[in-house]
């Protein structure tokens, strides 16, 4: 239904109003799951961090505050309006952007000590085993016991909530997007991926595939958002 070009489409016509409606739609919940997830990347250390899919730098800006003087953090997307918009923040001043597919990562094996994605991993799952390809290229620029940190919407293990969290996705989410953003394509898009997303379980297999191990997860706000960690 959505590739990668019509994926890149839909990018770049909401990178003005990507965070605002992200914090209404979340009720300000998406700014506290990034700070969670980046706290938990950073007290890993190491002086070379990559953000994929990092959109308009919210995440890599996390990290930057938390990061110790001298490290250096890689904000990497294939949407350059996004990005741009990132860029002009001045919190990204000890940020370096990078315009690049995070399927073919422009770095050396072993590069990074850190890579971090957050709420982009529905971006690049247009199959399972393509989902699985993504992970193998993230782990093979992470340097041997490095680490991964994956922030994604996730599914309530609760049957209700599990339901009611669908609905408002396929209602509210996809009405207010719409009208904030004024394209109704990029929110239909997300009212279309988040439900049909994988499980916590599912997703800590696909990384195990993919090559990584010790992949653990947490849930936030009753199972709506996970947090996955593994290892090099």
């Amino acid at each position: 239904m959505f590739n990668k070009k019509g994926i890149q489409k839909i990018f770049a016509q909401i990178p003005a109003t990507y965070e605002l409606i992200n914090t209404v739609l979340t009720l300000g919940m998406d700014s506290f799951w990034r700070r969670k997830a980046s706290k938990l990347a950073a007290q890993y250390g190491g002086t070379r961090w990559l953000d994929v899919c990092s959109g308009t730098a919210q995440t890599a800006i996390n990290l930057s505050r938390l990061a110790v003087r001298g490290t250096k953090i890689v904000a990497l997307d294939f949407s350059l309006p996004m990005l741009c918009e990132g860029a002009l923040k001045p919190q990204a001043n000890r940020i370096y952007f990078c315009a690049a597919d995070a399927a073919r990562l422009p770095f050396f094996d072993n590069t990074f000590d850190l890579v971090t994605i957050s709420f982009a991993t529905r971006n690049i799952n247009s199959s399972r085993d393509m989902l699985t390809k993504y992970f193998q290229e993230f782990r093979r620029i992470l340097k041997p016991g490095g680490r991964f940190v994956n922030l994604e919407t996730s599914q309530p293990k609760f049957f209700i909530l599990r339901k009611l969290f669908h609905l408002y996705i396929r209602t509210i989410v996809m009405s207010v997007g719409s009208l904030f953003s004024g394209s109704r394509r990029a929110y239909s898009y997300l009212a279309y991926t988040i439900p049909r997303f994988f499980c916590a379980d599912e997703l800590s297999d696909i990384i195990y595939q993919s090559g990584f191990r010790s992949v653990n997860y947490s849930f936030l706000s009753f199972g709506i958002t996970a947090i996955h960690t593994a290892n090099k």
